[in-house]
């Protein structure tokens, strides 16, 4: 068979459907594209006149949308450039081919040429998705040129003929077709202006308001107000994170964080990003005050490109740790679909995540240094963002390492640095690991930490979820350290040392002791030992192995420890052979008697973990009763 060259053929008639069907995912992206295609035109009209190659009256920059229920229309006018009948057929009749890519190409060394927002030159067909029939009236800024109009029916089948427009710009005209009806409404409209087009840099009108003006003075000598009807302009021309910080005081940062946020506490600092090499990024990123549900804080970093709202799924963007921050981001480097409406993977994303990594870690070693006792009262806060971080990002922790802080039972902060210069002399076993005890719940465990208080050990708080991830990070990457949870054995032995206390019973008597206490607890997952301890020391203590604990904490979070969630409990209860209600227990041959102040002991252990309930809870309180 010869070989044969030739060239794929697209029918318009057959991609047409597609592109009005299943280009864009939600319908309602109609009007983000007619009004970012307005506020295009409007801008390169500008662009001309700067570069002067249009002399005329630019006027004041507007775009508008109307609505005209009876008529079942929507229409979007601007007083942009305009068009000829002849750049109709070029820029509407070709699907595809993008005027603004054109543009911006042919004026690439014109400053801020960036600022046209189409790039693919398909959103005007998402006219398409809610109308039944879309209708251009245009008139061109270039002199002598004619009003345009063009129809279409949503077929491939066009008409274009002589326009009625008399004023430079552009109307689109919807009839909105009758699938589409609840885009009829103003409510509707001005909800999906207020999201996409919200920072638009041209000012975009929707109808009318009513506001109060000063209207003189009554016979009181009170400020009078009277109604007046104005533009009801839906967006900021110039939101914050296109001007610079220098130009910008703590008010204008916490006035947009309410204009965001309006239900939202006041946030606890922000960082303002700005950065133009090797990609271009603005923004702003605000630390809220962190409430007990993330998941209902997630997706409130918003993503921008020149001011057009895309989404607030920004997970690529912003490393998993930071999404619980608040805020804009607004880049034209971002790589998104050809709907504009999610993210496309390329190097430019992961550069943007790391470049946002980086800055986050500036400001906090920045506001670190600056105001250290600032940074302290912050911590509750802030410290969920950068344990987080240095749980899940390598080059985070190295950097976050200088200014993480650990607090201790008596609200004292301490970096890593500091707090092992601080436990070292006296928390270091005789392996040579420096061993940090911590507690988990002040209240349940205070028993176990003023026990090791009375060793002079000192107690760290590990009381959020997240600490159980961030306890294992530590002794992952701390040299010679190790981390115990307070109540994962008694107090002499949760450090060992060369020294150990002498037994005062002999082997028979452990065993006989450790032989009662089994018959007495009688339950599976409880093994008993007897150990010599301080005879001040309770006389039961049950603890949980510290490895097994921790697995089983961690799998409540999630993190591929499943496993060990649905593993059963095994505990250690140990015996004080020192203390002086053993040797009574000895003293003894009535087995009952024996077998009563045993399970008390125990039952008194239990409880001291909050694990004693129900049944047992009311027997082990009719049992102290009877023995006081």
């Amino acid at each position: 068979m010869a070989t044969e060259k030739g060239s794929i053929s697209i029918h318009t008639e057959n991609i047409f459907p597609i592109i009005k069907k299943f280009l864009y995912s939600d319908n309602e992206i109609f009007l983000r594209e007619l009004v970012s295609n307005a506020v295009d035109a409007v801008q390169k009209i500008k662009r001309l006149a700067s570069l002067g190659q249009f002399n005329g009256e630019v006027g004041e920059p507007l775009v508008e949308v109307k609505l005209d229920e009876k008529a079942k229309t929507i229409t979007i006018s601007d007083n942009g450039l305009g068009m000829t009948a002849e750049e109709i057929k070029k820029y509407i009749n070709q699907v595809a081919f993008s005027g603004a890519s054109e543009f911006v190409e042919k004026f690439k060394d014109a400053k801020d040429a960036n600022e046209i927002i189409g790039k693919f030159g398909l959103g005007f067909y998402s006219a398409f998705m809610v109308a039944d029939l879309v209708e251009i009236q245009t008139l061109s800024y270039q002199e002598g040129a004619k009003p345009a109009k063009w129809t279409c029916d949503g077929s491939t089948e066009f008409e274009i003929s002589e326009g009625s427009r008399t004023t430079r710009g552009t109307d689109i005209i919807l009839h909105v077709n009758a699938d589409s009806e609840e885009f009829l409404s103003e409510q509707k409209l001005q909800e999906i202006l207020d999201k996409y087009a919200k920072f638009l840099p041209v000012p975009i009108k929707f109808g009318t308001k009513t506001e109060q003006v000063e209207d003189g003075k009554d016979e009181e000598g009170k400020t009078k107000y009277t109604s007046v009807e104005v533009d009801n302009i839906v967006n900021t021309t110039s939101p914050i994170w296109t001007k610079s910080p220098a130009d910008l005081s703590d008010k204008d940062y916490l006035d947009f964080y309410r204009q965001l946020y309006p239900f939202s506490d006041e946030p606890l600092f922000w960082i303002h990003l700005n950065v133009d090499y090797p990609f271009n990024l603005t923004g702003v990123l605000y630390f809220p005050k962190v409430k007990e549900d993330f998941d209902m804080q997630r997706n409130k970093i918003k993503l921008f490109s020149r001011q057009v709202f895309i989404t607030d799924e920004v997970k690529d963007i912003v490393p998993e740790f930071l999404m619980l921050l608040h805020g804009v981001i607004d880049s034209p480097d971002i790589p998104l679909n050809v709907s504009r409406s999610f993210l496309q993977a390329d190097s430019n994303v992961k550069k943007i995540n790391t470049y946002i990594t980086k800055k986050v870690a500036d400001k906090l070693a920045e506001l670190f240094k600056a105001d250290r006792k600032a940074y302290e009262e912050k911590w509750s806060d802030i410290g969920l963002f950068v344990k987080y971080g240095m749980i899940t990002e390598e080059k985070f922790y190295e950097k976050a390492k200088d200014f993480a802080l650990l607090t201790n039972t008596q609200n004292e902060h301490f970096t890593l640095e500091d707090y092992k210069a601080k436990v070292s002399p006296l928390q270091t076993d005789k392996n040579g690991n420096v061993v940090y005890l911590y507690t988990t719940d002040t209240d349940k465990q205070d028993g176990f930490i003023q026990a090791a208080n009375k060793k002079d050990y000192d107690v760290l708080v590990m009381s959020h979820p997240i600490d159980g991830h961030f306890v294992s990070t530590l002794e992952q990457k701390l040299e010679k350290t190790q981390l115990k949870r307070v109540d994962a054995s008694v107090a002499n032995q949760l450090i060992e040392k060369d020294e150990k206390l002498e037994s005062v019973l002999s082997e028979e008597q452990s065993n006989n002791v450790k032989t009662v206490f089994e018959q007495a607890i009688n339950k599976p997952g409880y093994n008993v030992e007897v150990v010599a301890l301080n005879p001040d020391d309770a006389p039961v203590t049950i603890t949980m192995d510290e490895f097994m604990r921790r697995m089983k904490d961690m799998a409540k979070m999630g993190g591929g420890m499943s496993f060990y969630g649905n593993m059963p409990d095994s505990y250690k209860v140990a015996i004080n052979g020192n203390h002086k209600l053993i040797n009574k227990i000895l003293s003894t041959t009535d087995s009952a008697e024996q077998s009563k102040y045993a399970k008390q002991a125990v039952d008194l252990a239990l409880l001291s973990q909050g694990m004693l309930t129900g049944a047992e809870l009311t027997a082990f309180v009719s049992r102290s009763v009877e023995l006081i």
